[in-house]
């Protein structure tokens, strides 16, 4: 059997879909099943593998039952007499994403958070992200849920790793989110949700160094990791606590604050003028990284949020204004319109910065990631998103193939599932993704995505995307 893909589509631990069987998923997830064999050839294609490697052409990579059995050059590699064949010809096969600041909901204006059940889990897999973490949870019931749904083929989406409620001191005014009561309280919240199955846990800016212990302590006994958007503790301060991660490059870092007070928050010009006074090279700077490489912390990218900010940066793609309810398109243009005239924003030099510092991390040996964080006010759509995180990162002075390994393999490095995902190579699931060009050449290529597979079923990603059309920030 053998087709040809052409023009445009129409068409925790890992639980796993036996491949072949698309009829054991639900009727509103097999609607989008554009591919479904037990034993699948992709032909006549360029590899971008996820280990920063070479960009190999004219490969063929072999699917059987869920998982890549063979990738190599097309004169090397037998295709099957019973594969189904798809000539790829002119197109660039990559990893499935593994994208580490996610949500599940999106920003409605006045700290509302409203959750995303249908739209989100459909636009993470057709904008290639086959694994998420969710970065913390304002309803988190219907996080639980919707990951069990997702593992059960019963609708479409990403495996997810997902993330406790915020866990945070007084003082912040979002409704959903809980203030801890001190360290017994915080450790109390992170076993109560361990056991009701959330698989990490995040600390949020008003949380003590007690509290943060504690949690630390907890979520290891249950071998679980902690993330933070931290303020009132130091980076410093959290690596030496034993925190895995910590969110949004260097931008949340109050270490380089002279007056800095214990377990205090300080105002946001505060924070940003400190960075005003560093440069990437600078001896402190260069300090704190060696810091928290020796420490083991990763470090998440999430650039397409403090995109949104920065005067003079190129509008979003109009699909992503299209999957918009018209009421949260027009609040975000409006404020767009706001921010994109700011001559005096500092984010005209910061978001520069940012990206900076998040090379020399990288450059110096830590493990960096990357993610989305749609929140902000509403720019950040969940698919698309993941898409542009990746040419950000280029833009921040990684190669092509190296951002593509940030948002694979380092991602599931970090999760700990390396071998399962994150890189094309026999024995590991077959999360694919695959695009219309070569992103290698010209990053933007990377948006023309038409296939996504997951555990070896390809998924339609325009009908993904179609299908949520009008809908983003109403559910």
């Amino acid at each position: 059997m053998r087709r040809m893909i052409g023009g445009t589509l129409l068409f925790f631990l890992l639980p796993c879909v036996a491949h072949g069987q698309a009829s054991s998923l639900s009727p509103a997830t097999r609607a989008f099943v554009s591919v479904d064999a037990p034993v699948i050839a992709l032909t006549n294609v360029r590899v971008i593998d996820g280990t920063g490697g070479a960009v190999r052409t004219d490969q063929t990579v072999i699917i059987r039952d869920g998982l890549i059995h063979a990738v190599g050059d097309a004169r090397s590699v037998e295709v099957p007499e019973d594969a189904e064949v798809i000539d790829l010809s002119g197109r660039t096969v990559l990893p499935g994403f593994v994208m580490l600041h996610e949500h599940l909901f999106y920003p409605a204006g006045r700290a509302v958070y409203n959750q995303q059940p249908y739209s989100f889990p459909r636009l993470y897999l057709a904008g290639g992200a086959t694994t998420i973490r969710t970065t913390g949870s304002m309803v988190p019931y219907a996080d639980l849920n919707l990951k069990r749904a997702v593992d059960a083929g019963e609708i479409p989406g990403p495996r997810m790793d997902v993330t406790g409620p915020y866990l945070n001191g007084p003082g912040l005014p979002i409704l959903n989110v809980k203030a801890l009561r001190g360290p017994e309280d915080a450790r109390r919240m992170v076993a109560y949700w361990a056991d009701e199955g959330f698989t990490s846990f995040k600390v949020y800016m008003q949380i003590s160094r007690d509290e943060l212990a504690a949690v630390i302590d907890e979520a290891h006994k249950r071998d679980t990791k902690v993330t933070g958007h931290l303020c009132s503790v130091t980076y410093r301060e959290a690596a030496e606590l034993g925190i895995d991660n910590l969110e949004h490059g260097f931008f949340a870092s109050t270490d380089f604050l002279s007056e800095k007070r214990d377990d205090e928050c300080p105002a946001r010009n505060a924070v940003t003028e400190s960075f005003l006074q560093l440069e990437p090279d600078a001896p402190e700077f260069m300090a704190l990284v060696r810091d928290l490489i020796e420490h083991g912390v990763a470090l998440t990218s999430t650039l397409p949020v403090f995109e949104t900010y920065t005067p003079g940066r190129p509008p979003v793609d109009d699909r992503v204004l299209d999957a918009m309810l018209p009421e949260a398109r027009d609040q975000y243009l409006r404020l767009r319109a706001r921010f994109a005239v700011q001559e005096d924003s500092p984010w005209s030099w910061l978001f520069a910065k940012l990206m900076e510092m998040e090379r020399a991390f990288a450059r110096a040996g830590g493990l960096l990631v990357v993610g989305t964080d749609p929140t902000g006010y509403g720019g950040v759509v969940a698919g698309y998103s993941n898409l542009r995180a990746v040419e950000l990162l280029v833009e921040a002075g990684f190669s092509p193939v190296e951002a593509i390994s940030i948002a694979t393999l380092n991602g599931a490095r970090y999760l700990e599932m390396d071998d399962r995902i994150g890189t094309i190579s026999a024995g590991k699931l077959a999360d694919l993704i695959v695009i219309r060009g070569d992103p290698s050449t010209e990053i933007t290529e990377i948006e023309n995505v038409e296939l996504v597979f997951k555990d070896g079923i390809g998924y339609d990603s325009e009908k993904l995307m179609a299908s949520v059309v009008g809908t983003v920030g109403l559910r």
